[in-house]
């Protein structure tokens, strides 16, 4: 009996640490030209455990109207073990699927919105730095340019404020170059949420998409009884 509490007494512990940590995600994007870099990192217990996606490459490829994504990812500070990597091909047919995948899942999101923007107020966004060079070879044209990245990066910041917990102001900038044709950006975001909350929020979206389903489910079997007693 003493082991059956001690047992519980490990287990509720154990359960009100996860419910209580704080989830670290680094978002660290850089573009050069035609070369891209995407780095995604995830730290709990300030860096003890954490996880690295590394996508370094996106190109177009040569024997196909498709786009090649090579990626890989490991667990902790150094991929000393074995590193997991992979290389996506994403076609035409690929890219309509996932487009439609992802208009289906914004409707739904949607009507979940309630749910979803309650999370959102719990993530905190610790840093946020945008900086980009950007030039056309025409210096009117790049001016246009560049006040059109002013626009979307301060709808961007916009969004953020509205929805997120800004705990920092955000750095945003924009350097033109009127005499040479240059893209380059570099941006590094960071968020920050317990994962309680993260729990809570897939408890409530299962349980939103079960009454869902029981509601589509009973409407389509009172329509057909009352098909049947028409």
């Amino acid at each position: 009996m003493l082991w059956l509490y001690i047992s519980l007494s490990v287990l509720l512990g154990l359960l009100l640490l996860i419910v209580f940590t704080k989830l670290t995600i680094i978002i660290n994007y850089q573009h050069h030209n035609d070369d891209d870099d995407l780095k995604v990192e995830f730290k709990i217990w300030f860096g003890l455990i954490q996880y690295k996606i590394n996508v370094p490459l996106i190109k177009i490829d040569d024997d196909s109207p498709s786009v090649i994504v090579k990626h890989h990812s490991h667990l902790g500070e150094e991929p000393g073990g074995k590193v997991d990597h992979k290389v996506n091909q994403i076609t035409k047919d690929k890219a309509v699927k996932n487009i439609e995948k992802a208009r289906d899942f914004l409707q739904k999101v949607v009507r979940m919105q309630v749910i979803v923007r309650k999370f959102f107020q719990k993530i905190s966004v610790k840093k946020f730095e945008w900086s980009s060079y950007i030039g056309v070879g025409d210096a009117a044209y790049t001016a246009i340019a560049a006040g059109a990245l002013w626009t979307l990066k301060g709808s961007i910041v916009g969004f953020l404020s509205r929805f997120f917990k800004l705990t920092v102001m955000p750095q945003l900038a924009i350097t033109p170059q009127f005499q040479a044709a240059v893209i380059q950006t570099h941006l590094l975001c960071i968020f920050q949420f317990r994962i309680g909350h993260a729990i809570l929020a897939g408890l409530k979206l299962i349980k939103y998409w079960r009454g869902e389903k029981n509601r589509f489910t009973s409407k389509s079997t009172f329509s057909n009884d009352k098909t049947k007693f028409v």
